[in-house]
């Protein structure tokens, strides 16, 4: 077999074990560990991703104790009662030939409940309880606990476990003097502080022998201030290596924070650069981490020596052949993670269940299920935008007879919209991915083609779907209709010229893309360096956590081109409805563009000069060339009553079903479901 990804698809020897190549899956926590039965459908999770070739799986967090859980529920191995439930999911991986280890995470300060522990009494600011500072037995039952979970894991029949050393969680705050303020023997100096990761990895090595992996994560870039220096990362890398850890992973970042890891506009393999540095200095394989999201971007890392093996997580959620694809020369085929957080970290950090936006089947394996068809129908689907794709492909998928039709030149819908704006450049991928999918499951595709009723009746369809989307919601105040006033397809799709003053109606996800739109030259996530030096990380860690002391922000490194006021009726904060990872970057972002945010806004009317508003019962002029409207949508669905009279069988998706504000994830889950149905 001839690949492009030889490096890659390279087995890996640990000695007394071999992975088949040099894919690690990473943590993820998906909230089936938690839920009803959720040790079964978890099974099929991780097993899909085994057929799907992964050399090694690395599971989601799970606790040590009672005190070091994520939440009051959250998962915990600490006794014999609960192997049964994990022996259900290294069987499945066994059985489909794959390798899997057990993450074991103490969240320490991150733990959102009243009984959290820490180094030291200090609350972290992502949740609301303040922990208790462990005292010295408390330390050393904690590490018989790490050392208990791990010998259970070998029994429940794991290949190894991942000690969680990294992203702020406990042991990360007992090496960082930011969090850890004790004056004993597990605090003050360097040596006191990464005392505990070091008898950690000691007991565990001792509880389950020489053949049991065991991957340390640790944490290269703190991202945070007081983090550790480069010399202390090297220095502890060093001991867990010399205590028996197998490979190291790095780590990336506090979950606290406010640099950017993991979203869209990181560019990717932003951070291969620390995982090079480390590789210098040790001598077990080492692993590259954070937006690796192809096998391009995988393979070049492992060619160049800058890493042993690469760690993806949510690229898995979104396609779980990802490696098989890869191997057979298929790499277009795959479905990539655009890294939008909308259905993994934002559903986590709702107490949600983890699955894809481009995906809606992941941790969903058992539940949404294609099954091949019995009864052929003929099926039209009437708009070529995520629903419609998702539910054409799907149906297709299963055996139907299917018929694709847009009266535009070219599939995508609102994502060929979303893709020109700077750091979403990786919506391009989803619609090469589902290009291609049309082509293998057999779509019939009709574009520049506007249907009817009648032509729909003439084309004896069993099943219509409509997934027209929808249109701009018009904006009903004097001088709406003004040459300078512009919704905002005229602006992406159009891309009508827009003056050097612009006032933005409507502050919700369409409001901050336009505006970041018009605030940017260049894409940062199409340069790494730029993009460093914007969010103020030291590539040559002079500074601890290789945080700039005053870094230039965005204004200087790529000056907005223009004066943008982005506004919006609601009195709440202005982005309170983007999401809850990724809102907190948007909002920085065009604050350091200045971009002038107004909330409880009412507009009064427009005029040549500008708009003229009112704010908490003050008038004003917002002077402004140009005024683009992004005041929400309409759903368009003018086909369905009709339709529905002459006795068609109809459905509506998307867009066209709930247009409140544009959601991609809720559009391509119906395509899914309603597909699954037919």
């Amino acid at each position: 077999m001839t690949t492009h990804y030889n490096k890659m698809l390279e087995p890996l020897d640990l000695g007394f074990t071999t992975l088949k190549n040099r894919v690690l899956m990473g943590s993820m926590h998906t909230g089936l560990e938690e839920a009803k039965g959720g040790f079964d459908k978890l099974a099929e999770f991780y097993a899909q991703r085994a057929r799907g070739g992964v050399g090694l799986i690395v599971t989601g967090g799970i606790s040590p104790n009672f005190r070091g859980r994520l939440a009051p529920f959250a998962s915990q191995l600490s006794n014999r009662l609960q192997v049964g439930k994990h022996k259900k999911v290294t069987r499945a991986v066994h059985a489909a030939g794959g390798k899997i280890c057990m993450q074991i995470l103490h969240s320490g300060r991150y733990g959102y409940h009243p009984f959290s522990l820490a180094p030291s009494a200090i609350k972290a600011p992502i949740t609301p309880f303040k922990p208790s500072a462990m005292s010295v037995g408390q330390i050393q039952k904690t590490i018989q606990h790490y050392a208990r979970a791990a010998k259970l894991a070998q029994q429940a029949g794991y290949d190894g476990v991942e000690i969680m050393g990294s992203e702020g969680y406990l042991i990360n705050q007992f090496i960082c003097r930011r969090t850890n303020k004790r004056d004993d023997d597990w605090g003050g100096s360097f040596e006191n502080r990464s005392r505990l990761p070091k008898e950690i990895m000691q007991a565990v090595r001792a509880a389950v022998g020489k053949e049991f992996i065991i991957i340390y994560r640790l944490s290269m870039l703190d991202l945070v201030e007081d983090g550790n220096t480069l010399e202390e990362v090297i220095e502890l890398g060093k001991a867990v290596e010399q205590l028996g850890a197998n490979i190291i992973n790095t780590g990336i970042g506090w979950h606290e924070a406010r640099v950017p890891t993991i979203v869209t506009s990181v560019p990717r393999g932003a951070f291969r650069w620390i995982t090079a540095r480390l590789k210098q200095e040790l001598n077990v394989p080492i692993v590259a981490t954070n937006r690796i999201n192809t096998p391009e971007v995988a393979e070049e890392i492992l060619a160049k020596g800058e890493a042993d093996m690469v760690s993806m997580a949510r690229p898995f959620l979104a396609d779980p052949d990802f490696v098989v694809k890869a191997a057979a020369g298929q790499a277009d085929r795959i479905n990539t993670c655009i890294a939008c957080n909308q259905a993994c970290l934002d559903h986590v950090f709702e107490n949600k269940r983890a699955t894809c936006l481009v995906n809606p089947l992941a941790a969903y394996e058992t539940e949404i299920v294609m099954t091949p068809t019995t009864q052929v129908k003929k099926v039209a689907v009437v708009g070529a935008g995520p629903a419609g794709l998702s539910a054409a492909c799907f149906a297709a998928e299963r055996g139907h007879e299917v018929h694709l039709f847009d009266k535009a030149s070219e599939i995508g819908g609102q994502f060929n919209y979303a893709k020109q704006v700077p750091g979403k450049e990786e919506f391009y991928e989803t619609i090469r991915y589902y290009q291609n999918r049309i082509i293998d499951t057999g779509v019939h595709l009709h574009l520049n083609t506007k249907q009817s009723v009648e032509s729909l009746q003439a084309g004896k369809f069993d099943e219509v779907i409509i997934a027209t989307g929808v249109v701009p919601r018009a904006l009903d105040i004097e001088g709406a209709d003004l040459p300078h006033v512009y919704g905002y397809l005229e602006v992406l799709r159009d891309h009508k010229p827009v003056g050097n003053k612009v006032a933005v109606i409507g502050a919700g996800g369409i409001g901050f893309d336009i505006a970041e739109y018009l605030t940017t030259n260049e894409s940062p996530t199409l340069n790494v360096n730029q993009w460093h030096e914007i969010w103020g990380i030291d590539q040559e860690y002079k500074e601890r956590g290789a945080l700039v002391a005053n870094p230039v922000g965005h204004a200087i490194a790529d000056p907005s081109p223009r004066q943008v006021v982005l506004m919006q009726r609601k009195e709440t904060k202005v982005g309170a409805g983007l999401g809850k990872t990724s809102g907190w970057v948007h909002r920085n972002t065009l604050r350091a563009k200045g971009v002038t945010m107004l909330a409880g806004v009412t507009y009064e009317r427009i005029v040549p000069e500008g708009i003229e508003v009112s704010i908490n019962g003050e008038q004003q002029l917002i002077k402004a060339d140009t005024i683009v409207v992004c005041a929400g949508q309409l759903p368009l669905r003018s086909l369905e009553a009709p339709l529905a009279a002459a006795g068609i069988s109809v459905h509506r998706i998307g867009g066209a079903d709930v247009a409140a504000e544009l959601d991609a994830k809720r559009a391509i889950l119906q395509g899914a479901v309603l597909a699954a149905s037919l």
